[in-house]
């Protein structure tokens, strides 16, 4: 059956839901709702069918039985995955995103056209009504959240790369009014400052929300369920991402009991059958319980599919210190980013930094990783370093007609293929996996290679910019305990909470062109950040109230001027049509006197013969004059309803 819309009950329902991607089954017979209002977090191993669930909820993909009912009047919006080089403006871009204020600035610049007043006065009433003054500030503010400077904001969409185009592509989205909004890892792109303010953003958002994501902070503070696909069940909790994991165990448990439970029952009647069905006596008591076996409802034993199980080998040697940067600024010709930096890493360093997207994360890694050289400054390694550094851009050095097993062998071509192999299997790289062309790999798969590549080498100071990206759940997982279990040094961008707080024993805010230790955790960032973002707020409050009261101003004037621009016009013609109302009237009440006195033959046996004619004749002009009079009066009429009311 096909997806479909239904009535004005504010609430999604999947009935006997069976989806598949081609001959590969997804979900099986599910049965649920969802509320308008509820914010659910879709979760589910890579490849359980989190985003074909998506495509079904557009509508671009249909079930295999059962149905996927959705309220028939909801907007629906999602992230678009590709961004064409368009030569406009970004906040244009994003404000498009709004078509109900799209549609009301149409209005109203039609209505401006035609000179209609009272259509142009009901298109700002709506505009009023939608906040549509101020929307622009909004749009502003969202992409300053989204991490744009204000200089971006005039700038052409084609002028940014394809990870700000997915910003922009997002924050189209978050300002579309839509009742159900579908998100599918808004997070990838992000930094961590970005991710607090869309999981604040979300939180007071007052739509229904389907989110995937892999960060389990990020989950814990903006959804209000947990969708979990598992062995192709969907199954719905209450609760934030700690309460599905709280709740998932308690039932896991049970289930594991049951199963337990169930076996030691099986394995009485197997036995009593083994023992008694030769017996005469006994025979007819086997029989029956061999049938009770085959009617019993099995229950599966409970288990959590944990496919990664790696560890990163202890460094050989350390020297001391590992690195240091010396009065060093940072950056790029002409542009400096960082400057007057001093920084030493020591044997067992753990940092995480910290800071607003472009403030120079990234930079700083560079330049540790000897990758960008110090505008000035000095860059001192530690005999015997060896660095391992992880960024999105390597992902792009895999060769992709080579196998994960072919790129790993490249490196030790002395070390047996089964060791390699069972190196690789950690990493879920099993079976053909390990034979396959990394061309076809998606983004985590990439991801887990580069990852097993780098920490193979045995490196003393790890270098990770962004580590998680495209990485589910299990695979953070492991790679958050394996980091918290390595014995070298290591330097972390990340937008993930849970592994900056669990494997940072300090941090390094780098903020307005500095490069500081950062006094506090990863809580007191956020709390930081969220004073920062206040102070900048009632700034911007400030500013977007000024300039919506002035955008109000100017309405006002513009349509103060088009009141009188048409008053101006009508005036004139009002007064002609007045004019010309009082000399039909006259004309009028002379041609029924004039007629009046020719239909009488009395008139013209009393009344000379010239004044008889003076009469028809004066008839004939009043009757031609007053003609004249109502076709201009008609013109007139026309003209002032072109004009339109004031």
């Amino acid at each position: 059956m096909r997806a479909r819309p239904f009535g004005p009950l504010p609430v999604i329902q999947f009935r006997h839901l069976t989806l598949a991607r081609g001959a590969r089954p997804l979900i099986e017979d599910a049965d649920l709702q969802m509320h308008a209002g509820w914010r659910v977090g879709v979760v589910g191993a890579n490849g359980s069918g989190k985003s074909s669930l998506f495509a079904l909820m557009r509508g671009e993909l249909h079930p295999e039985t059962g149905d996927c009912l959705v309220p028939r009047d909801w907007r629906i919006a999602a992230v678009s995955q590709e961004t064409p080089p368009l030569p406009q403006p970004a906040i244009e871009f994003v404000l498009d995103g709004d078509t109900e204020l799209r549609g009301v600035e149409a209005t109203i610049a039609a209505a401006t056209q035609a000179h209609d007043g009272h259509r142009l006065a009901e298109a700002h009433a709506h505009l009023e009504a939608i906040g549509g003054y101020a929307a622009r500030s909004r749009a502003a503010t969202m992409l300053d959240g989204l991490g744009f400077a204000p200089g971006d904001l005039e700038r052409p969409v084609a002028d940014f790369s394809g990870g700000w185009r997915m910003r922009l592509n997002l924050g189209r989205a978050l300002l579309s009014r839509a009742d159900l909004l579908l998100l599918d890892e808004p997070t990838n792109h992000l930094d961590l400052d970005a991710v607090v303010w869309l999981e604040r953003w979300l939180t007071a958002y007052r739509g229904t929300l389907l989110v995937v994501s892999h960060d389990r902070d990020f989950l814990d503070g903006c959804v209000t369920h947990v969708a979990h696909i598992e062995s192709r069940r969907l199954t719905l909790y209450t609760g934030n991402y700690s309460s599905f994991e709280e709740q998932r165990a308690s039932r896991l448990a049970v289930q594991q009991a049951m199963f337990e439970r169930q076996q030691r029952e099986i394995a009485h009647i197997n036995s009593f059958v083994t023992r008694f069905r030769a017996k005469a006596t006994k025979a007819r008591q086997a029989q029956s319980r061999l049938k009770a076996l085959d009617r019993l409802e099995r229950v599966a034993p409970a288990h959590v599919d944990a496919p990664f199980d790696f560890e990163i080998p202890a460094p050989e040697r350390s020297p001391s210190p590992l690195l240091t940067l010396e009065d060093a600024t940072l950056g790029y010709p002409g542009r400096p980013v960082i400057e007057h930096l001093q920084l030493t890493l020591q044997p067992g360093a753990r940092l995480g930094l910290l800071g607003a997207n472009g403030a120079g994360k990234s930079t700083l890694v560079k330049a540790v990783a000897g990758e960008l050289a110090p505008l000035a400054g000095r860059r001192v390694e530690g005999h015997g370093l060896a660095i391992g550094y992880f960024a999105q851009h390597q992902l792009e050095q895999l060769r992709s007609d080579e196998s994960p097993l072919q790129h790993i062998a490249r490196a030790e071509p002395a070390t047996r293929e089964l060791e390699l192999r069972s190196y690789l299997g950690h990493f879920d790289f099993r079976g053909t996996m390990a034979d396959a062309p990394v061309g076809r790999f998606s983004g985590g798969e990439r991801s887990r290679l580069a990852l097993a590549m780098i920490v193979r080498r045995r490196p003393n100071l790890l270098l990770l910019d962004e580590p998680t990206n495209h990485l589910d759940l299990e695979m953070r997982h492991a790679l958050t305990r394996a980091l918290a279990e390595y014995e070298g040094s290591l330097v972390v961008v990340s937008h993930d909470r849970a592994l900056l707080r669990t494997v940072c024993d300090g941090f390094i805010l780098v903020a307005d062109g500095r490069a500081v230790e950062f006094d506090g955790d990863v809580d007191d960032y956020l709390a930081w950040l969220a004073a920062r973002r206040a102070s900048a707020g009632a700034v911007t409050a400030a500013a977007a109230e000024a300039n919506g009261r002035e955008e109000r101003r100017a309405q006002r004037e513009l349509a103060t001027a088009e009141r009188q621009t048409r008053l101006a016009k009508r005036r004139p013609l009002v007064k002609e049509a007045e004019r010309l109302e009082r000399t039909m009237a006259a004309l009028e009440a002379e041609k029924r006197d004039l007629e009046q006195k020719l239909g009488d033959a009395g008139f013209y046996a009393n009344t000379p013969p010239a004044d008889v004619h003076a009469a028809s004749r004066r008839c004939a002009d009043v009757a031609q004059e007053l003609g004249k009079a109502e076709e201009r009066w008609l013109e007139v009429q026309c003209e002032l309803e072109a004009i339109g009311t004031p």
